[in-house]
């Protein structure tokens, strides 16, 4: 029962008692029952009126509970003439209007986030409180190559590829920068943020790829000329003293003439092999802007195979084509693709025991390239290390011919990636995109 339902029925109640008391005043005194009733009716007016003025606040704040219980903020209250009630209405009144101040600024700050977060070229990874995947940008989803829909409850650890390694070791409130294949390079940050009183995180993903590239290729060009210039001079130098020593040759005693013809031979290799090491070298860092012209993608190809043709018989390597049955005409510097392909091939085939195969696939729309072996696949700390300069998992390997494939890509605007798949496939690939 409702207080307005108890005042009205103790009200009925009390004055149908004076009512009947009244009436037994009739039969003493006609004129004492006249005043009783004027009474009655003069109380029942003040008891309406106060009912009025004690229940009319009730019922406001009972509203204004249940506007607020219903976060309806836009609801306000007329002021009624009585002062007291005049003030707790101008203070809900004020209320009200702070909470939908406050309510209306709030909603355009999470929307100005939400339009930061997707419009962000940064990956953004938000977690839930187990660190499973509570959300991630539009940047995010390209990089793990999958839908926020596909990702949404799943570890850390669960993440496609690379990334669910590397993601989910990652320690809190710390960064890391990781190169997944050896090519792109990310700064993975997990950070720390309040959400309704309680401590969350998200990962922030930022591509360094270009910046690190850049600085990497500055600070190898300085060191490869310093070096080319000094061992140059040095070796130009020495020759022309060997190459005098080679006079007295004649002069010597016939016993010791051949031992100093061979030292001296040897010498003058040795210097011509260290000057041919460090072209090698210089040849990175001199690599022109590619002349790009159009040309077929299965002609290139079978040139290369004709070329490494005795090298792959020699070793026992069967070779595969998957050519598609359009050829690709696509727009490259041919000297520059040949040396790229000569290198990756080379590698493939140097992976790949007696017996093995090497797969020459290609796609025509859009052109794509896939040089497939089944050798001994990348490990992966060496997958990170991969197109690094200098770099090499070869006894004499001078770390060059995977640093000419990236700058020469790179330079064609071709991605492209080397990696091992999880059935231990070995996959070149790259996209000619125009």
């Amino acid at each position: 029962m409702t207080l307005r339902s108890k005042f009205v029925l103790v009200a009925v109640l009390l004055y149908g008692a004076m009512l009947v008391l009244a009436w037994q005043l009739v039969a003493y005194n006609r004129w004492l029952f006249v005043a009783a009733e004027v009474l009655i009716v003069a109380s029942l007016l003040f008891t309406v009126k106060l009912y009025t003025s004690f229940v009319r606040p009730l019922n406001l704040i009972a509203a204004g509970v249940e506007s607020i219980r219903d976060r309806d903020f836009s609801i306000k209250f007329l002021k009624t003439g009585q002062k007291e009630v005049d003030q707790l209405v101008e203070v809900y009144n004020q209320m009200m209007e702070e909470l939908r101040q406050e309510r209306v600024v709030q909603t355009e700050k999470h929307f100005l986030l939400e339009r930061l977060i997707e419009a962000s070229p940064s990956g953004i990874i938000l977690l839930d409180s187990h660190d499973r995947v509570a959300g991630l940008n539009p940047a995010a989803a390209v990089l793990l190559q999958a839908s926020g829909r596909d990702l949404v409850a799943k570890p850390l650890a669960d993440l496609p590829g690379h990334w669910g390694a590397s993601l989910g070791k990652l320690p809190k409130d710390e960064q890391r920068i990781i190169r997944p294949n050896g090519i792109q390079t990310y700064r993975c940050r997990k950070i720390r943020f309040l959400d309704k009183g309680y401590h969350r995180y998200f990962i922030l993903i930022e591509e360094l790829t270009q910046e690190l590239l850049e600085k990497e290729r500055n600070a190898y060009e300085k060191l490869i000329r310093m070096m080319s210039h000094e061992i140059n001079n040095s070796i130009g130098a020495v020759n022309s003293i060997l190459h005098s020593f080679a006079y007295f040759s004649p002069q010597l005693d016939p016993g010791t003439r051949p031992d100093f013809d061979e030292a001296l031979q040897v010498c003058i290799t040795r210097n011509q092999n260290l000057a041919g090491f460090m072209a090698n070298f210089a040849n990175v860092v001199r690599i022109p802007p590619p002349a790009k012209q159009p040309v077929s993608l299965h002609e290139l190809l079978h040139s290369i195979q004709r070329l490494m043709l005795p090298s792959v018989e020699r070793k026992g390597v069967l070779w595969h084509w998957e050519l598609d049955s359009v050829s690709p005409t696509v727009e490259v510097d041919v000297q520059q693709l040949e040396q790229v392909l000569i290198n990756v091939v080379k590698n493939a085939v140097e992976a790949v025991e007696e017996g093995g195969w090497v797969k020459v696939k290609t796609v025509a729309n859009p052109p794509q390239l896939l040089i497939q072996d089944n050798g001994q696949g990348i490990a992966p700390e060496v997958q990170e290390k991969l197109f690094s300069p200098f770099f090499s998992t070869k006894a004499n390997g001078q770390g060059i011919g995977l640093t000419m494939v990236r700058e020469i890509l790179l330079q064609h605007g071709f991605p492209f990636s080397l990696q091992t798949g999880a059935d231990g496939v070995t996959t070149f690939q790259t996209q000619f995109v125009s």
